[in-house]
């Protein structure tokens, strides 16, 4: 049964009307009784009131002191002992038979290596002859360059000719120019001498002067 139902239900409203009218009676047969009038006057009494001091709780005991450190003392260290080395015992040596031992046959003593004596040093190089001014077995005197005629030009060339053993110049060198002008016809003229041949290699230095005729 749910909660509004109940509410309306006449039985319960019936219970509390009756609770209070019961209330109602014995307040009025109280009151008829004198009973009312007796509270009132025990009422109307003096009130005696007691202090009751308040307990004073005693304050609480100091604390202990820490108790104190006991020093242990130390024991010293025991002495130090003097180190004894232990006795050498001998250790048994057990006899070994005798080992012989193969003898090996000497090899022969191996002959001493002689070296081949050393090849004679080569003669020093020879040192080419210088000829000043050779004559030559043909005229091959250059001719004056057609760029030192047409600047209207003198000079001289010093020039060597390495000459081999048959007389022919391997090489021309100049060794001094007063212009270059005159070097490429002093070279050419001078490869195609021809000289005696004496079977010696030889320098020859010739000066050739270049004039304007």
């Amino acid at each position: 049964m749910d909660f509004a139902r109940q509410q309306r239900d006449p039985t319960r409203h019936m219970v509390g009307i009756t609770v209070v009218i019961l209330l109602h009676a014995i307040v009025i047969w109280a009151l008829v009784t004198g009973l009312a009038t007796k509270a009132l006057q025990v009422i109307k009494k003096p009130l005696n009131a007691t202090i009751v001091e308040e307990i004073k709780v005693p304050p609480p005991p100091p604390p202990p002191p820490p108790p104190k450190k006991i020093e242990i003392p130390k024991a010293p260290p025991p002495p130090e002992q003097p180190y004894v080395p232990p006795p050498d015992i001998p250790v048994p040596v057990t006899p070994s038979e005798p080992v012989i031992a193969a003898v090996s046959p000497t090899p022969p003593p191996t002959p001493p290596v002689i070296a081949p004596p050393a090849p004679p040093a080569p003669p020093p190089p020879k040192v080419a002859q210088v000829v000043r001014n050779p004559k030559p077995l043909s005229d091959c005197s250059p001719d004056m360059p057609a760029e030192a005629r047409r600047k209207n030009i003198e000079g001289s060339v010093l020039a060597q000719m390495l000459v081999d053993e048959k007389g022919n110049v391997t090489e021309v060198k100049i060794v001094k120019s007063s212009d270059r002008v005159f070097e490429k016809a002093v070279i050419r003229a001078l490869s195609e001498c021809k000289f005696h041949g004496s079977g010696d290699r030889w320098v020859g230095e010739q000066e050739i002067d270049f004039t304007l005729q």
